[in-house]
Order: structure tokens, then sequence, then C-alpha cells
């Protein structure tokens, strides 16, 4: 879990802390004392209804899912997971789980000793405890411990099963609060605010760690020519601390200091990377989002000049794809360290659309919708997430009709909610949208989403966490591959390109540009990066003796 930014200063800290705890109390003191008797919260109807309906069975399991969230359990489970990262030599991560466990519980008492709301007026299965009902203190402990070990699996375990890993530990803070509910111990708002506490509590201790710093690798012999080097950079993701630092990564491969190139918002940074090739440098770092690395993908396409991603931004479908690590300096490190390879781009153009490089995915409908409703300043803040509260909204959009034309053959027509092109297959926490997808194959892959009510969207994420999927339209995700992929829906739709908005059309043409972007990847692809088994076999034939020439490491 580590951010392009240095550490957030101790006085933003402090004032997280106070306005969550202010947010905290004046939500607790509203709900009970509402202004004038201008509302009344109504919640003792559905513990009423709980507690009315209890069985020996559910007593029992809500027994065992409290006892997940009491003191004991919670401090046994952060003390055990914190040595065990500390073992090791985690630091960061064991802080960010015992800190959100510890600053959590710390405003719950205090919000809990202002506010001072009563109970629910039913048969309590615990009994009287000495804090009061809001918030709910065993939601926001679960919260905090388990929903941190779900991001934990996501970002420090490798494979499909850090995501099935980080979905049960993400359930267990539900079931806890439907536990609290049913033993009537909380009013619903309780066990809500409980949960905004410990997110909160998570999110404010990530923001006070200091961003991890890689030590700069061992200075390499300098090359008899080195290299003329670029630093293409968004200057909204990437300061100047981390700049020197990036540069003191180059320096120390044996690269001269490098040109820094702030990109353009209107451009993403493609006049900055020209710029960088009229000056010479050969070899171009795109430090920002899938934005800034696609601008530079798409003026040294073709040119020789060799890319390396640096991921600075929300997504960073590319370097995930590429095997490249998610922290800036270890991806460039890496990067610095490994091959050039070639991989494939894609050409994207359609109706108010001028022909443009896409390297990861580019959509229609469903995905596109999400992008645009994801606001910048959300991204930044809460990261890729960002992009699932989005999808929430958007889950209820319309079926439309779309004709898809792949290749040569014969068009079909089907009813989606959206539609996904993709040079690469993999999206964040290990997903794979689309399982067959690699960058340097010489193939476009789609996925239509068409899932028909909550069973079609179960049998969805079913597909995309186990890979496995069918044929046909009756299938909620059906694939197709091809070297170009038209798309022409009914009316028109939302368009996206590697994650930027492109404006609403009817059509969206993509065509696979073959080995057209020399790139830098590790030396040897992750046996567990999908996407990446093509990136380990011996240079491509067409850009062999130009990667030869170009070979840094």
């Amino acid at each position: 879990m580590t951010r392009t930014q240095g550490r957030v200063a101790p006085l933003g800290v402090l004032a997280a802390v106070v306005g969550q705890l202010t947010a905290l109390v004046a939500v607790g003191l509203l709900i009970t004392h509402p202004p004038q008797g201008w509302w009344d919260p109504g919640e003792n109807g559905l513990v009423s209804w709980l507690a009315g309906h209890r069985t020996d069975a559910l007593t029992t399991a809500s027994s065992w899912l409290s006892a997940l969230a009491f003191t004991p359990a919670i401090v046994t489970v952060t003390a055990v997971a914190a040595l065990l990262l500390l073992l090791g030599r985690r630091w960061r991560p064991a802080v960010l789980l015992a800190g959100a466990v510890a600053l959590q519980a710390t405003l719950f008492v205090t919000a809990a000793h202002v506010v001072d709301r009563a109970r629910p007026d039913v048969a309590r299965l615990d009994g009287s405890l000495p804090t009061s009902s809001f918030p709910s203190g065993h939601v926001g402990a679960a919260t905090a411990l388990y929903g941190g070990l779900g991001l934990l699996a996501l970002h420090l375990l490798r494979g499909r099963w850090r995501v099935v890993l980080c979905a049960l530990a993400w359930a267990v803070p539900v079931l806890v609060a439907a536990s609290r509910l049913y033993r009537g111990m909380h009013h619903p708002t309780d066990v809500l605010a409980g949960a905004l506490n410990g997110a909160a509590a998570l999110w404010v201790v990530h923001r006070a760690l200091p961003a991890r710093r890689t030590p700069a690798a061992p200075a390499a012999p300098a090359p008899d020519a080195p290299l003329r080097v670029a630093l293409v950079y968004n200057p909204l993701s990437v300061d100047d601390a981390l700049l020197r630092r990036l540069s003191a990564v180059l320096t120390a491969h044996g690269h001269r200091p490098p040109l820094l190139l702030p990109g353009e918002a209107e451009d993403c940074g493609r006049a900055a990377a020209r710029r960088a090739l009229a000056d010479g440098a050969r070899l171009v770092a795109a430090c920002g989002g899938d934005g800034t690395v696609t601008a530079c993908a798409e003026v040294l396409a073709g040119t020789g000049a060799t890319l390396a991603v640096v991921p600075c931004g929300t997504g960073n479908l590319l370097a995930r794809n590429l095997g490249l690590p998610t922290d800036p300096e270890a991806a460039l490190d890496a990067a610095l360290a490994g091959r050039t390879r070639p991989i494939d781009l894609m050409r994207a153009e359609g109706d108010d659309l001028p022909a443009r490089a896409a390297a990861t995915m580019a959509g229609m409908g469903l995905d596109a919708a999400v992008m645009a409703d994801t606001g910048r300043t959300l991204k930044r803040r809460l990261g890729w997430p960002a992009y699932v509260l989005a999808a929430a909204r958007h889950l209820g959009d319309r079926h439309f009709t779309l004709t898809v034309a792949v290749d040569d053959a014969e068009p079909v027509r089907r009813q989606v909610r959206g539609a996904v092109v993709g040079n690469v297959g993999s999206l964040q926490g290990g997903v794979r949208l689309l399982p067959d997808a690699e960058p340097d194959d010489g193939l476009l892959d789609l996925v239509l989403v068409q899932p028909h009510g909550p069973s079609g969207w179960g049998r969805a994420v079913h597909a995309l966490l186990t890979g496995a999927h069918r044929p046909g339209p009756a299938a909620p995700l059906e694939h197709f591959r091809g070297r170009r992929i038209a798309l022409t829906a009914e009316r028109a739709q939302p368009r996206e390109c590697d994650g930027d908005p492109v404006g609403d059309g009817r059509t969206l043409t993509l065509t696979v540009r073959p080995d057209a972007l020399l790139v830098r990847v590790p030396a040897a692809a992750p046996e567990t990066a999908p996407g990446t088994a093509a990136l380990a076999a011996p240079v491509h034939p067409a850009a062999g003796a130009l990667a030869a020439r170009r070979e840094v490491a």
C-alpha cells in the first residue's frame, strides 16, 4: 500500500482525526436529539422484527459472529497479524492495522460517551455493555481490522485467491453488523456509523504513513553510450520529491540526469513526449496514470524509442499487466533492470471520435459510464476503489442493443450492459476480465457484459473470480477475439479509451497494431502475473535487432 506523494503533514493528520470525531459526534447527536423534533429515526421496527424472529441456529451463529469483533478477538487477531507482518519486515502494513484499530477504538469510546444513546428496547442477548449504542464498536473494529486485512491481501498476496481472501475478509464486518442488529444491541444507524468510523480510521492511518522508499539499485557500470532519458510526468500526481527519487534510480543505473517534462492536462503528455524525442531521448519514462502512459505510447510507437511505465495513477493497468510493481520507484528500477520487449497497441475510432491509440482497454456502455462518473478528487483520495462506488450506481442501467463485427465474421446482435475490448486482460486485484488476452499476441479480446437480474450478476462475478466462462448469448460474460472489432449501438452510449471518457457515440472500432511499441518489462515475468507469460518468451523477431540495440540493462 504505497503512494506517490510523501507523508501527510502531522497537522493534516490531526485535522483529519478531529474532523472524523466531530462528524461522528454531530451525526450521533442529530439522530438522538433532532432539532425541534424534526424527524424520528424510527429504527426500532427492524430490530424488533429481528428479535421476534430469533431461532436457536441464528442465535448461535450471531454469537460466533459477534465474538469475531469482541475486544479479546480483535486484540488477538491484530497482534498476531502485526507480528507476522513485522517478522516479514513489512512494518507499514503492521502499523496500518494496529493504528486503524486503535484509532477507531479511541474515537468510538469518545463518541459513545458524548452521544450516550440508549440501546434498542428489546431483549438484548449480550446484556448491558459499558458503552452506549452509538456508534457500534464491534462493527467499527471489524471494519478497521478485517477490512484492512482484505486490503493487504490484495496488495501483498499473489494469485487469484487473493481476491477470494479479500472478499471473505470484507464480508466479516457486514456479518458482524447483521449479528449486532439481530442480538438487539444496536440500531441500524449505529452499525452504519461504526462501519464508517472503521473505514475512515483505515484511510487516516494510511495517509499518515510515509511513502515506501525503495532503496536505490547498486550503481551499474555506465554504458559506453548511455541512452538519453526523459521523464514525462503528470504534475497532478507526481511531486518534486518523487521526481528526485526517480532521477536517483536512473542515475543509479548508469544514466545521465533525465529531462523532466511535465505533461499538459489537455493532451495528457503527448506534446511533452514529442519534445523528448526531439531532444534526442531514446528512453521515455511515463510517470502518471494510464492516460499519461497511453499518450507517450502513441508518440513513441514506431519510432524505435522505448517506453518505461512508472505507475503513478489510479488504475495503472498497463503496469499491472506487464508485471511491474505498483510502487513508482520499484517499477522504474524493475524496468531498467529488465528487458526491452515489443507489445501491441490498439487504434480506436468512431463517430465524432478521431483515431487515437489505446494501450489497455476501451469500452462502450457500463464501464465507460463508470469511468465518466468517477470524479478525479475521489480517485485521488480512494484510489481504484473509487470505481467500485461509481459502478454500484450504474448496475441498474438498461440493456442496449449492440451489433458486434469481428474481422470478416458475420455480425451478431446482443442485448448488453456494456462491452470492453482489451489489449490486456487483468484488472485491479488480479481479476481477469479477459482471460485469454496477452499484450503481444497480435489479437484483441472482447467481452460483452450481459447479465440479467441478480442471478446474472452473481454468475458474472463467479466467472470473473474463477476465470471460467461459457460461450453464447445466454452467458453473463460472452467473449470474442479478433484483429478488428467494430461495435455499433442502437443509440449513443458512453465510450472510454484507457479509462478516459471520449464522448458518447454509436460506434467504436478497435484495430490491433502488432508490435507497435517497445517497452521495458521485468527480467522475468512473475509466475502469478496473468497476461505476462508471453513477455517471458524470446524477443519477437521483428523487433529483436532493434531491442538489442536499445537494451539498457
